[in-house]
C-alpha cells in the first residue's frame, strides 16, 4: 500500500459507521454525519462522474467545513474519470463518512499504479486528477488488490458545518 499525507490524515475512518448504501438496490441511511455510499461504475460510463458526485454530494449535505464537500466531490470526480478512462473497465466507489472524515476509495480491475504527471500545458482537459488530489486530500494512496487497486483520498470534515 502506499500512502501520501499532507498534514497528517484522520485514522480509523468509518470503522463503526452506519451504512448509507446506495448500489441501485437498496437504501439504507445512517445519521446525519454518518454513512456509506457505495457505486458500482459501468465500462467507460463517463455519466457516471455526475451521478457519483450527485449522491456524494447528498451524503455530505451535513458534514465538513464550508467548502470541504465540494473539494470531495471535486477529487472523487477525479479518481472516477481516471478509473473510468485509464483502464477500460468498470470500478466501483465507496465513500464513507466517519466521526473523524470522509474516505474515498475507486477501485477498479486494472494492476498498472497510477502516477501524478506534470500536464501539458497544451492540453487542458487531461494530466491533472492525481495532483489535485496529491494537492487538496489529507491523505491519498493506493492499495493493491488480487485483481487491480484502489486509489483513495481521506479529508477531515473540520467540524460540523
Amino acid at each position: 500500500m502506499t500512502r501520501h499525507s499532507r498534514g497528517g490524515g484522520p485514522g480509523n475512518l468509518g470503522a463503526s459507521s452506519p451504512e448509507i448504501r446506495d448500489e441501485r438496490t437498496g437504501d439504507t441511511r445512517g445519521g446525519p454525519d454518518e454513512g456509506q455510499l457505495t457505486r458500482r461504475l459501468g465500462r467507460a460510463d463517463l455519466r457516471a462522474v455526475s451521478e457519483v458526485r450527485k449522491a456524494l454530494r447528498e451524503l455530505l449535505r451535513h458534514w465538513g467545513k464550508p467548502g470541504k464537500s465540494e473539494i470531495a466531490e471535486l477529487l472523487t470526480s477525479e479518481l472516477v474519470t481516471n478509473a473510468l478512462v485509464h483502464t477500460d473497465h468498470e470500478a466501483v466507489v465507496t465513500a464513507t463518512v466517519g466521526p473523524h472524515g470522509l474516505r474515498v476509495e475507486v477501485r477498479d480491475f486494472v494492476g498498472h499504479r497510477p502516477e501524478p504527471r506534470v500536464p501539458n500545458a497544451d492540453d487542458g482537459t487531461s494530466g491533472r486528477g492525481l495532483i489535485l488530489v496529491q494537492s487538496l486530500a489529507d491523505a491519498w494512496g493506493v492499495r493493491a488488490h488480487g485483481v487491480g487497486k484502489a486509489v483513495w483520498f481521506e479529508l477531515d470534515g473540520g467540524g460540523a458545518a
